[in-house]
């Protein structure tokens, strides 16, 4: 058999490390549409998801937004625990309430709020429906609602709330089942459905939008009782057990050992701890690079492995600490040692574009695992600012001074020292619009991409990579400029989900 190219085996053999833009896969032969494609892959051991995306564990990426957002998708979010215990946990208890069909923080305003403050919250969040309490938070006696009719033909935006809000009100009691809810609502043909307590004070709301969106995505990542799958991450320091037990009484999914360097007395004890309390507990390991690291951590009990030492766009820490490996050589040694223990790995970090997903699928990782690239969507945590009349948004490195000063020390070793050293930076990203619609479009340039390889799954896609039937070639720093964009005078971007 005639054959182009070189194996992945032949490629990571070299003594230089390797990463995406260092190579290319071969194409296969097509005799299937993209449609045929089928992403369902293993996140740890024992966890299976639809579609091969975890969102990284940073608070300017994952808190229960966007782990709703991906976990209905058919993906998984990791929430950061850059915060309090009661306040990781409240995170988690949203995504697993969430199939429940109830909004349980809903954004509010006060009588004495203007509709220009409605107009803020529609611009920032892509909604106007809101509840109206007598101090404009949650909890508080519920007095009205402001949806668009009351006010998208109203010239005076200067105009206060207690003016235009409607007062004739459908609400239903704390307690309320789903599909008790879900009738009031239809029979009212409201748009929204507040839920109240015994004294009237607004504890919840449903939304019609919310309620399709339960119909909507057949992909969903669920647990055995229906329920949204998430992850939390947690440090090896001490204090830590404590939001551990927290996190398990909550029905965490997954348990994510976020630590830079993973290959210590302290996680390998960890994972021996954890699963001789909680033997069913799934637990992700890392971060790894070697398979040295890798091996001992699947030894001490690791489900899943977390691959990636300073790939990431906004971490430094190959520069600062001297210590790290290429991303791409990092996925295939660690994959192609954990596969005989039959431990799935995520590939974290590097992730510029959907080419990288499908390039460290294709070299043995089972998920990727995002950061910057989530970190501009309409779910992810923060503000949105404008720049030279570009709209941004703020993501850091948790190794970033300014996140270590919030608690992301811990990840590092570093939140008991004095002095500091930054593995990581703060910077600003572009708006990608929402995440219902930039990872759809992702997955199916990743579907795209499967069949010019010729594969229609990630299963078949590891077996050719291991039987060398999947043929790589390394490209030279000019075949990389060739192969992107280049001698034109100016080009316009792709617009993310465009037909």
């Amino acid at each position: 058999m005639v054959q182009d190219g070189i194996s992945a085996e032949d490629l990571f053999s070299k003594p230089t490390g390797v990463t995406y833009k260092d190579f290319l896969i071969l194409p296969g032969y097509i005799d299937f549409s993209p449609d045929d494609v089928d992403l369902t892959t293993r996140v740890t051991r024992e966890i299976s998801i639809k579609i091969p995306i975890v969102s990284s564990p940073m608070d300017t990426v994952t808190e229960s937004k966007m782990a709703i957002a991906l976990a209905l998708k058919g993906g998984i979010g990791i929430i950061h625990s850059n915060n309090t215990i009661e306040e990781q946990v409240n995170e988690v208890e949203k995504v697993k309430r969430f199939e429940n069909g109830f909004i349980l923080d809903p954004i509010c305003l006060s009588p004495k709020h203007r509709i220009s403050d409605v107009d803020a919250i529609k611009q920032k969040y892509g909604f106007s429906g809101i509840p109206i309490t007598e101090d404009g938070t949650l909890r508080s006696k519920l007095l009205g609602i402001v949806t668009n009719r009351d006010i998208d033909f109203e010239k005076d935006r200067s105009r206060y709330l207690e003016e235009v809000m409607t007062t004739d009100l459908v609400t239903a009691p704390e307690g309320v089942s789903l599909s008790e809810a879900n009738k009031i609502l239809r029979e009212s043909k409201k748009g929204k459905l507040p839920i109240v307590d015994k004294q009237g004070r607004l504890v919840s709301l449903m939304s019609r939008t919310d309620l399709k969106k339960n119909k909507d995505y057949p992909n969903a990542s669920k647990d055995d009782r229906k329920r949204l799958r998430v992850g939390a991450a947690v440090s090896t320091h001490p204090h830590d057990r404590e939001r551990i037990d927290a996190l398990i009484e909550a029905h965490t999914d997954i348990l994510v050992i976020d630590s830079a360097q993973g290959y210590s007395v302290w996680q390998i004890n960890l994972i021996k701890e954890l699963k001789k309390k909680y033997p069913d507990q799934q637990i992700m390991a890392g971060n790894v690079v070697t398979k040295e690291q890798a091996i001992a951590l699947i030894e001490a009990g690791a489900d899943a492995l977390r691959i990636g030492m300073g790939p990431g766009s906004i971490c430094i820490t190959q520069d600062t600490m001297a210590c790290g490996r290429a991303q791409a050589t990092a996925v295939y040694h660690t994959a192609s040692v954990a596969k005989k223990y039959g431990v799935p790995v995520v590939a974290d970090g590097g992730i510029a574009n959907m080419g990288d997903i499908a390039k460290a699928l294709a070299i043995g990782a089972s998920t990727v695992m995002m950061g910057s690239l989530l970190a501009g969507t309409q779910e992810s945590p923060g503000e949105y600012i404008y720049k030279d009349g570009v709209r941004l948004k703020k993501y850091r490195g948790m190794a970033s001074l300014e996140a270590m000063k919030e608690g992301g020390a811990k990840r590092y070793f570093a939140d008991d020292q004095k002095i500091r050293v930054a593995q990581g930076v703060s910077g600003t990203v572009i708006d990608k619009g929402s995440v219902f619609d930039f990872v759809p479009y992702l997955i199916q340039g990743v579907k795209h991409a499967f069949q010019d390889m010729g594969v229609r799954s990630i299963p078949e896609l590891h077996e050719k990579l291991y039987n060398k039937k999947l043929r790589f070639e390394p490209r030279s720093l000019a075949a990389q400029l060739q192969g992107g964009v280049h001698n034109l005078y100016s080009y316009q971007k792709p617009i993310i989900g465009a037909e």
